[in-house]
């Protein structure tokens, strides 16, 4: 059998042909429906063009099953896309890129540029309200009274375990997240202002370090942007049974930080027996640990 063969005879669907496929999503027979979206995705993603105007049909349940055969179509590009950008990024990667594409893969219909625009106002409220001759402490609590006091990001006590928490449309949306994502939002703020920031990925908390000139300050995000020294960091990783070590303490790469936040998704996927989703995951790790 040739290549073309295999691929079917997608290219050969008249309109009408595509018209009579997608009137077959609303069929009363569930097994009919099964076979239908079947057939669409053996189309691939060239499917999702020809299906979008059916999102206005006028039967209700063609709506909602052409919604759900567009998202999913959506959710494997996305896949397709994260999992290049992974295999084909080095230890250095583009954290925020990675971090777009990853929350496409569970939202593919996001505006990933609208939300960086988003940031990027941020950042432009803030440069023009920091004070450089203000040092360390009070470039840092100004920024803090903006991202938590009047932007309102908090961290997510109450559902510490669930995934939206790690997807960046949904934090910046909800302004809740987990310690990664909401320290990355505040990396991504301070990188726009120039400001020397890395990421600690302490065992069990995920905190920022900034290094001025008076010395380094940790900051975590997901506590309000609680100010830390190192001695401050050295007894809550005593504390919680930890130990120390130094390399605690040592800057996390953005592909590490990539694969902790893949990993923190997957072993959340697997406590709620959410299975496709926990295999998703596992394929992502794998790319990321190679």
């Amino acid at each position: 059998m040739n290549q073309q063969s295999t691929k079917g005879p997608r290219t050969a669907l008249s309109r009408s042909q595509q018209a009579a496929l997608v009137k077959l999503l609303g069929d009363d027979d569930e097994s009919v429906v099964q076979s239908i979206r079947d057939t669409i995705f053996s189309y691939g993603a060239g499917a999702q063009s020809w299906l979008e105007p059916y999102l206005l049909d006028n039967d209700p349940r063609v709506r909602s099953r052409v919604r759900q055969v567009v998202h999913e179509l959506g959710r494997k590009a996305a896949d397709t896309e994260f999992l290049s950008f992974c295999i084909g990024s080095g230890e250095d990667l583009d954290i925020e890129q990675g971090e777009w594409l990853l929350a496409r893969t569970r939202h593919p219909e996001i505006n990933t540029a609208g939300y960086q625009a988003v940031i990027d106002s941020f950042a432009a409220d803030l440069q023009r309200e920091i004070d450089p001759a203000s040092g360390a402490e009070g470039i840092l609590a100004t920024i803090n009274n903006y991202l938590f006091e009047r932007q309102g990001f908090f961290g997510n006590e109450e559902e510490y375990y669930d995934p939206e928490n790690s997807y960046l449309n949904s934090v910046m949306d909800r302004r809740t997240g987990n310690p990664v994502s909401l320290c990355l939002i505040y990396l991504f703020v301070a990188r726009r202002l120039k400001l020397p920031a890395v990421g600690i990925g302490m065992p069990g908390h995920f905190l920022l370090r900034f290094q001025f000139s008076t010395g380094a300050v940790f900051v975590d995000a997901f506590n309000g942007g609680r100010i830390l020294s190192k001695a401050d960091c050295v007894k809550h990783l005593t504390s919680s049974n930890h130990g120390f070590l130094e390399a605690y303490l040592a800057p996390i790469s953005p592909r590490r930080t990539l694969l902790r936040v893949c990993s923190n998704l997957h072993h959340i996927y697997k406590e709620l027996d959410a299975d496709q989703e926990a295999i998703r995951l596992q394929g992502y790790l794998i790319a990321l640990a190679k």
